[in-house]
């Protein structure tokens, strides 16, 4: 059984930058000792007989082939434009800059 120290934990959170307190350190060790215990127990169980799965139910590809089509052309899209200007789109400005 492994056990995830709290220094482990403050080690990881500072790689992510994530400020913790000191009770977060403490009950995230716990927390993350639980959860490496319990894949610790799906591996005793899955035996090479059984495949691998990613998904519950079996899927196959979902999505349409990626076929290049021809772009559309600028100054149609741009004609329903409420403003344009050198063939883009133009918008209010929203921050406070120049």
């Amino acid at each position: 059984m492994s056990t995830i120290s709290r220094d482990e934990v403050a080690r990881v959170a500072g790689l992510a930058r994530i400020d913790l307190t000191s009770d977060e350190l403490d009950r995230l060790a716990g927390e993350l000792d639980v959860i490496v215990d319990a894949v610790a127990r799906v591996s005793e169980v899955a035996t090479p007989d059984v495949p691998a799965t990613s998904h519950p139910l079996p899927m196959t590809n979902v999505f349409r082939e990626d076929v290049p089509e021809p772009t559309l052309v600028v100054d149609e899209i741009l004609a329903g434009a409420p403003a344009a200007e050198g063939g883009r789109f133009v918008v209010p400005q929203i921050l406070e800059e120049d």
